[in-house]
């Protein structure tokens, strides 16, 4: 099977890059998109202004930029920035477990649309690893601009507008076999979240459809644990002190819980990318688990391993502890490993009720619950 067969989905080439970033200078919706971020009350009055301005810092800025590895190499720097700036703490865990020469398919708990790939990759390059490619749903694409900006930092797309279950099968399929050609042929690393959106309630779980999906390319003779143990599945557990969309988070399931459904604004989407990406974050922790070495017999097992290292491995953080505490009081039993954080209790706590006070009153249980929820899961696993 030749690389053109998945030209549909695929990450953009090196050879793309220019006509790409070419063709993203020229879109004015995406100028317009930066403007506003920047310049959020100047872009309302005076877009045509700020348009030349934009284009001009843009070019600058990626005036040495000429492939993929490049752009994910300006992004990096961009991302330390950040942290830097919000006096975020990141550590990275397990990823001595991991062999350069070997590429893995990483699948992970999901809170936040591109930090969380992002810093998967962070923590690859920071060791001296190769970078991944990236699982990202259409419906994330509301704009050939987006789509456009995701492909060049190696995502490749998930189709899940797709109508009809003929071609919902023959889309699977696709995906299933790019996933397997990147692994095995490609030797690219790819990320994928273990569910189909964020865990908005705090609660991580592993859809097996996700797991049925992979084994969709497999051989006539061959098992669904042979395959498994062929893509090199590693699961991997990010915790966020705070979360910069809990708030909107908060909202939607509110709406959900209470009125049976929520409808998104307009490119809400695009607007939790950015709020995501620029928001502080707090201590940051990714913990690489272990291979998946074993022949798992169908995807129930495996998704119960999934689940097991991911929630395992999960680091709780004081965030977690207080909005639990808040909700359920403590056992003696979470008393003592609650105690055993290092934590500025009372400051955490100040910060946790300004973010309280900024939200409606009735979606204020819903955001304790999304932090607490981690805890929850800790404590039912450990019993």
């Amino acid at each position: 099977m030749e690389a053109s067969h998945f030209d549909d989905i695929r990450p953009y080439n090196d050879d793309e890059f220019e006509e790409v970033f070419t063709r993203l200078l020229g879109e004015r919706e995406f100028v317009d998109t930066l403007a506003s971020m920047k310049f959020s009350r100047l872009s309302r009055w005076v877009p045509w202004l700020l348009r030349p301005l934009i284009r001009a810092t843009m070019k600058r800025a990626f005036a040495d930029v000429t492939s993929v590895g490049d752009f994910q190499a300006l992004m990096d720097v961009q991302l330390r920035k950040l942290l830097t700036r919000d006096n975020s703490q990141f550590t990275v865990r397990g990823i001595e477990k991991l062999d350069p020469r070997q590429s893995y398919l990483f699948i992970s708990n999901h809170r936040d649309i591109a930090m969380d790939p992002s810093l998967t990759i962070l923590a690859l390059h920071q060791k001296g690893l190769d970078s991944l490619r990236i699982a990202i749903g259409d419906n994330l694409l509301t704009k050939p601009f987006v789509s456009d900006l995701m492909r060049l930092n190696k995502s490749f797309i998930v189709r899940r507008s797709v109508v009809g279950r003929r071609e919902k099968l023959a889309a699977l399929k696709h995906l299933s076999a790019y996933i397997r050609f990147s692994l095995q042929e490609e030797q690219q690393s790819i990320w994928i979240a273990q569910r189909e959106g964020r865990a908005k309630d705090g609660l991580d779980g592993t859809e097996t459809a996700l797991l049925k999906m992979l084994a969709l390319c497999k051989s006539k003779s061959q098992s669904f644990g042979e395959l498994i143990q062929g893509l090199n599945v590693v699961p991997v557990s990010l915790s966020y002190e705070w979360d910069p969309c809990d708030g909107a988070k908060a909202k939607e399931l509110y709406a959900l819980q209470n009125d049976g459904a929520y409808e998104k604004a307009e490119h809400e989407d695009f607007a939790s990318i950015y709020r995501g990406i620029v928001g502080n974050k707090g201590h940051i922790y990714v913990t690489f688990g272990d291979l998946l070495s074993e022949p798992f017999e169908d995807a129930a097992s495996l998704a119960a391993e999934i689940d097991r290292q991911i929630v395992g491995n999960y680091r709780l953080q004081a965030t977690h502890w207080i909005a639990y505490e808040r909700l359920h009081g403590l056992s003696e039993q979470a008393e003592q490993v609650k105690q055993s954080l290092d934590a500025d209790w009372q400051a955490v706590a100040q910060t946790f009720d300004e973010r309280l006070a900024a939200v409606p009153e009735e979606h204020r249980e819903t955001l304790l619950a999304a932090y607490a929820n981690p805890v929850v899961q800790f404590l039912q696993c450990s019993a």
